[in-house]
């Protein structure tokens, strides 16, 4: 591989493959005396304690009711959910999932002088379930909407939610492939907060596209430490809307989600250690230099998947089923969130089809929930660069090997005529997960032609996009009664070997589906 001709984006994925050959080389012994604390702390600030607005007895009251809607959304985001206790301590879960359990995500909350909270900044503090208004003022708002390019949606929202990644929780584990691990869990945060806005009447707005060092700037990071990564302004759906609310929303339906960086072909040789903070600056927007990447806009409507391997001898199996029932008032939904656990073993017994349909149907076809009052358009970046495959080991009414999933057409198509169980262990790692799983879905992507289209910055969006597919797995999964787990360290190369696709094809993620053991 050329160093010189291949963008930054492709040189870290490639430097951070796993292969049987080196994997020995990529580990080391953990320290766990060195282990980052998985929360932030601030010594100064007022905090607002959430956990009152939990109980029944909240006060009956406009504001009190809009207190409670925001503790509820918190908690389903990435609220604690459970404690384990471990020779190396207490590690305390929460309502997303997270690589190694070590949380890098950071959300927080910026308010205008329009909104019930008092304006500044906050951030959540998970395990008092609490917010710190660490920053009093009136101008963050304008800040902010010069950081997002003055995206309409600004218009019609007074606060927003800004999520951030804490490099070193991650990387003291994983090291430089923890980024692809940060986005990831970071895709599943987003997730959660897509799903509990509609439970609590909210409508989160996805923006990947902003000035990263305003942004950074305006929540007092150190840019060495942490880093922007997607700003979600809330719409409160029971608020009046503006009198031009229609135009609005046409302008939001073409507004950009996701903007375009550059493509840094110029880079050093970067030693171990070096590449997760290399790409993270390489992968930022700058106002000065961000030019024709604030035209590309991209359609929100699921139909932007591709249709690949449609050959005349494929064998195609039809996913069309019966939706899932989330309950009156979503309350199935936001139990699920709560009480979702990533699964350790499975069984190794056969799903049915109708099973495994139904999940397909929750994460892929969105329009068909409106009824039960989700949204039939969730946020993503550019849902078009994602490509799903199944390697099916043991469904009922589905045969044995590696399929093709068509969104559009709502069909399996057979690609690969074998049980992979055998392959599927070794590619993961050796976990038993992939040779005991019924299922399992691989989210992969063009990524040269990620690149082409949004820069080095795709790279984000492909692995927050990967992640926020697999929460929506996570829950329709447990929801079934099923297991669930997401894998994020393979053998990147065997996995395409497997699958029968293109060396090209970057694996993103790897989702894991069967009876919990």
């Amino acid at each position: 591989m050329s160093e010189t001709k291949t963008s930054i984006a492709q040189y870290y994925h490639e430097r951070t493959k796993y292969d049987p050959e080196t994997i020995a080389t990529k580990g080391r012994a953990l320290d766990w005396d060195q282990q980052p604390s998985a929360f932030k702390v601030y010594q100064v600030g007022k905090v607002y304690d959430l956990k009152m607005y939990l109980t029944e007895d909240t006060p009956n009251n406009f504001i009190a009711e809009k207190w409670q809607r925001l503790s509820r959304l918190l908690l389903c985001s990435y609220g604690l959910t459970a404690r384990i206790r471990t020779v190396n301590g207490d590690m305390y879960l929460r309502s997303a999932p997270s690589a190694g359990g070590l949380y890098p995500a950071e959300v927080y909350i910026i308010a205008n002088n329009r909104s019930f909270l008092p304006p500044g900044i906050y951030n959540y503090q998970p395990q008092t379930h609490a917010l710190v208004h660490f920053w009093e003022s009136d101008q963050v708002w304008e800040r902010l909407q010069v950081a997002c390019f003055t995206h309409p949606v600004f218009r019609i929202t007074d606060f927003a939610i800004a999520t951030t990644g804490v490099f070193y929780r991650s990387a003291w584990r994983y090291q430089d492939r923890a980024y692809r691990r940060i986005f990831l869990d970071t895709g599943h945060l987003l997730g959660n907060i897509e799903l509990a806005g509609a439970i609590n009447d909210f409508r989160p707005y996805l923006l990947g596209g902003f000035d990263d060092q305003v942004v950074n700037d305006l929540l007092y990071l150190d840019k060495t430490q942490e880093g922007a990564i997607a700003i979600i302004p809330i719409l409160d759906l029971k608020d009046d809307l503006p009198a031009n609310s229609s135009q609005i929303a046409q302008i939001l339906t073409t507004a950009p989600t996701a903007l375009a960086s550059g493509t840094n072909t110029d880079y050093p040789r970067l030693a171990d250690g070096e590449l997760l903070g290399y790409l993270h600056q390489a992968t930022e927007i700058h106002s000065e230099i961000q030019g024709a990447g604030s035209d590309l806009k991209i359609a929100k409507s699921l139909n932007n998947f591709e249709d690949k391997y449609n050959f005349p001898f494929c064998t195609k199996v039809s996913t069309v089923t019966n939706s899932l029932n989330w309950g009156t008032e979503l309350e199935d939904l936001e139990s699920t969130i709560l009480k979702r656990r990533s699964t350790r073993a499975f069984t190794g017994e056969p799903l049915s089809l109708e099973q495994l349909n139904t999940i397909l149907d929750f994460v892929y076809q969105p329009i068909h929930y409106i009824n039960q009052g989700l949204d039939g358009e969730p946020d993503y970046f550019d849902l078009s660069l994602i490509e799903t495959f199944i390697a099916v080991s043991a469904v009922t009414g589905l045969e044995d090997g590696c399929y093709y999933y068509a969104p559009i057409t709502e069909e399996f198509r057979q690609i690969r005529f074998k049980n992979f169980r055998k392959e599927l262990h070794f590619l993961c790692l050796g976990q038993d997960l992939g040779r005991d799983a019924s299922a399992v879905i691989f989210h992969t992507a063009d990524l040269k032609k990620a690149i082409e289209k949004y820069g080095d910055r795709s790279y984000r969006y492909l692995h927050l996009d990967a992640g926020h597919l697999g929460q929506r797995l996570n829950l329709a999964a447990i929801q079934l009664g099923l297991g669930v787990s997401g894998i994020a360290g393979f053998f990147d190369d065997q996995v395409n070997e497997v699958l029968g696709i293109p060396t090209d094809e970057a694996v993103l993620y790897i989702t894991t589906l069967g009876y919990p053991n």
